[in-house]
């Protein structure tokens, strides 16, 4: 089956293939928010900060928050920077520097939205992430050509209702790929 890969990625996934053995992509998925031919930049949405959670960030930035939300996991969002909080959401988007990726979903790392959700009034779905993943310029494409990756339209559901640790496997099966079979061969869906 013959597929081209869109001009910009922008609202896909990202998946990993098996064979991309990189500590910090190894069987993620990430979905890419912005794609133009200057780079990417994207969230890796199935790895949570293994000792961070949301009462973390409030604290360290001096955020009110309500007992119930202190337990929101943290994802790490990718390799570069590292210190700032990203957010991927569903509507409402008139959040302060709101960045729509698709109809349905968009990043933001401003004050706002974190206040919002620390006092349970942001976005119904979200998910927080520390760090983003980029690519400079003609990179990504460089890898999509080595078969790194395969890429699909954003799922929601993945990215906000299905568990973490089977992210990867869903987005693949989703591509009517059986993960087991997945060689490090395979082309692009």
């Amino acid at each position: 089956m013959e597929n081209t890969i869109p001009a910009s990625l922008k609202g896909h996934f990202l998946i990993a293939m098996p064979g991309l053995l990189d500590p910090n992509f190894f069987q993620t998925v990430t979905c890419i928010s912005e794609h133009t031919s200057a780079g990417a930049v994207g969230i890796v949405v199935n790895r949570v900060h293994p000792v961070l959670s949301a009462k973390a960030i409030f604290d360290e930035l001096e955020i009110a928050y309500q007992s119930e939300v202190a337990d929101i996991p943290i994802h790490i969002g990718g390799p570069v920077h590292v210190g700032e909080v990203f957010i991927l959401h569903g509507a409402p988007f008139e959040w302060t520097g709101c960045f729509q990726v698709t109809p349905l979903l968009a990043m933001s790392n401003s004050r706002d939205i974190l206040e919002a959700i620390a006092m349970g009034r942001g976005p119904e779905s979200f998910l927080l992430a520390l760090g983003c993943a980029g690519w400079g310029q003609g990179q990504l494409e460089s890898e999509l050509g080595q078969n790194a990756w395969l890429t699909s339209p954003v799922v929601g559901e993945i990215i906000f209702s299905t568990r973490v640790e089977t992210r990867w496997e869903e987005a693949v099966r989703r591509m009517g790929i059986d993960p087991a079979v997945l060689s490090t061969t395979a082309g692009h869906a």
